[in-house]
Order: structure tokens, then C-alpha cells, then sequence
């Protein structure tokens, strides 16, 4: 019996992938097998992360037969490495040609891999790479899980401790994978919950559905901008869910999850890092308890403005603290290889920015 026919799919569909299949599923296709070989083809598929061909506690007919059924879902397209090594990324391409990417990082404290939620982006952030592109498609539980087992096979000797949703895509827009492959990563693959970071432009419905989860994953919220006439400009997104809106949500979060919560706030050189900025963060934060990731904005070829220097990211870090807002200064990586915050799938687009007077 093939996984395929017992899941009810229809072969016209798109291929079940290594890594789609639950645990319940994958039992089907060992059907007739001792339910010892499930244990160990599971575990060395998603605990340690082998390749089939070094599964040789699995007979070499079953190794075949799950090779062929369960296809792997990202082929490797091309390798950057910057940061002394510290720092590399993948462009995959997917069964149907489309492309994603994936960031490993190593710090001196813990290693990160930041994953592709989808292949494009519809949110259309100005200054976003992956937004400039456009949006081509959801990607399945298996192609984000396969992220990180690629990475953490990359990755040894040194251990994967974070999983960030930061890659390309809305996560919240592919909510049920998005979560589905978050459950997978933390037991199946064994990241702790409090290790995993979603991060969301602003999609309150699934910010609500994130505080109605067990998980203790971290919420970031893409901010910005805190009034609604900028935002409007740089997120799109804001016009459906306006600020007041997305501070109720993140409350609600809150609430139910007594987590710390993020805002992201990429620094645009003379768009969003005037002292009127930061103290418009700085109430909005103070509310919400949170947490602001300043990053200064990474060049893409599509928006014309670059990031806010770095002495004046200093000060307007110094600014926040000064107001008694936790706030601190991300560490960019990966520029020259567009692998940063914001740079996933450079285009060739030129957009204006919206600036402050």
C-alpha cells in the first residue's frame, strides 16, 4: 500500500514529500512492516536527520521504496557563505520550480536557522525583498521541516538550538502548515518550543490563534511604524488591521500567554528614526511590555533608502531605554550575500520610499 493512495490523494496532486507525511501517515506506508522499522526509519529521518542511504538498520528494499515515494522536496540551487562561514544560505528550488531560501547562522551562544514559510510574499512591504517579488504559493508542512533538517545536517558538529519564521512569507497567511511544521520541529525533531520564533507583519487572526495554542513559541510583530499614516505606506497589511486593532490582539496574546513579545523595527534612514519615531514606539511598547529588535535596514535592490547609520541606531536605542523601553541592536548578518533581514529574493523593482518632514 503506497502512502499516496492510502492518504486519499489524488495523483494529480502535488508529490507527498518526505517530510509531510505525520507519524500516523508514515505508519501507512510500512504497512506490513514490524513497528520497530517505523521507530527507526522516523527517528533517523526526523531525530537524527540521516540520509536515506545511511539508514542501514532499514532493509535496502524498504530504503528504496521510501526514497521513491516520499521524494525529498528541495533540490539545492545554490550556497553563500559570508561571516567567515559563520553565516550561510540556500536557494532551493521546489518540485514546481519555484524558489525559496534558507539562513543558518552561528553566534557564539546558539545557532539559527531562519525559514521560508512561502515562496514569495503577498504582504508587498515597500522595503522588503521577498514583498517586492510578489507572492507564487503556500509551502507544505514537508518543505518547511525540510529546512531545518537540511540546515542542522549543515550545521554539526555544532547543535541547531533557534528556529526562526523569519525566512520568506507571512507565516500567519500559511497558518495551518506553518503550525503543523512548528509541532513537527519541537517533537519530532526535538527544538524547544521557547526556541522558536513566528514572526507576523500584523495578521491578527493569526496572532489570535497563536494565544489559543499549547506551545510556548515567541510572537515577533514587524512593526516599524506606530501610527497608522506611515504604516499605511510601508505595510499594507495595517490598512486591514490598523494599529489599534494589532495592540488589541497582542494583548489578547499576552494575556493568554504571559510571553514577552517582540516588535521588529527595521531603522530607514530618514523615513523612520526621528526622536518622533522613537517616542511613538516608545508608548506603544511600554504598553505592550515588549521587547524592540532595532535592525538597521538591509540594502535590496528594489527601495532606494538605505538603513539609519549606526551611531544614530545607537541613539535611537538610547532614546527608548531613556523611556523605559527594553530595546536592543540585532547584529546584522549576511548582507553580501543577501541573506539578512529583509533581503530574501532581491528584485529588480525600484520603489520610493515614504519619507518623514
Amino acid at each position: 500500500m503506497s502512502l499516496i493512495d492510502a492518504s486519499g490523494r489524488s495523483h494529480r496532486d502535488a508529490p507527498v514529500l518526505r517530510f509531510d507525511p505525520t507519524r500516523e501517515e508514515f505508519a501507512e506506508l510500512l504497512h506490513g512492516e514490524p513497528r520497530y522499522r517505523l521507530d527507526q526509519a522516523w527517528t533517523g529521518l526526523h531525530e537524527r536527520g540521516d540520509k536515506i542511504d545511511n539508514l542501514t538498520n532499514l532493509p535496502k528494499a524498504l530504503r528504496q521504496r521510501i526514497d521513491e515515494e516520499l521524494p525529498l522536496g528541495l533540490t539545492p540551487e545554490e550556497e553563500s557563505v559570508s561571516d567567515d562561514g559563520e553565516t550561510v544560505k540556500w536557494l532551493w528550488r521546489l518540485h514546481d520550480g519555484h524558489q525559496i531560501e534558507t539562513v543558518l547562522m552561528h553566534y557564539d551562544d546558539r545557532t539559527t536557522v531562519c525559514v521560508s514559510s512561502q515562496a514569495g510574499c503577498a504582504m508587498a512591504c515597500s522595503f522588503c525583498a521577498t514583498g517586492q517579488s510578489g507572492f507564487d504559493r503556500h509551502l507544505s508542512v514537508g518543505e518547511i521541516v525540510e529546512q531545518v533538517v537540511r540546515a542542522r545536517r549543515a550545521s554539526a558538529p555544532r547543535r541547531v538550538s533557534n528556529i526562526v519564521f523569519m525566512g520568506m512569507g507571512e507565516p500567519f497567511a500559511n497558518y495551518d502548515r506553518t503550525w503543523a511544521a512548528v509541532e513537527r520541529i519541537n517533537q519530532d525533531l526535538g527544538i524547544g518550543a521557547r526556541h522558536i520564533t513566528i514572526s507576523t507583519v500584523g495578521v491578527v487572526p493569526g496572532i489570535d490563534r497563536l494565544a489559543k495554542e499549547d506551545l510556548p513559541v515567541n510572537l515577533a510583530v514587524s512593526l516599524h511604524f506606530a501610527n497608522d499614516e506611515d504604516r499605511n505606506k510601508l505595510v499594507p497589511l495595517n490598512v486591514r488591521y490598523p494599529l489599534a486593532m494589532l495592540e488589541e490582539s497582542c494583548a489578547r496574546y499576552l494575556d493568554a500567554k504571559n510571553r514577552r513579545l517582540s516588535f521588529e523595527w527595521a531603522l530607514i534612514d530618514g523615513v523612520n528614526d526621528r526622536s518622533s519615531d522613537a517616542d511613538e514606539l516608545a508608548i506603544l511598547a511600554r504598553r505592550l511590555r515588549a521587547h524592540v529588535n532595532l535592525i538597521p535596514l538591509n540594502p535590496t535592490p528594489g527601495y532606494l533608502t538605505r538603513g539609519t547609520p549606526m551611531d544614530r541606531v545607537y541613539e535611537f536605542r538610547d532614546r527608548l531605554t531613556g523611556m523605559g523601553v527594553n530595546a536592543t541592536v540585532r547584529r546584522t548578518r549576511g548582507t553580501e550575500i543577501d541573506a539578512a533581514c529583509g533581503q530574501l529574493r532581491a528584485s529588480r523593482q525600484l520603489v520610493d520610499p515614504p519619507r518623514r518632514r
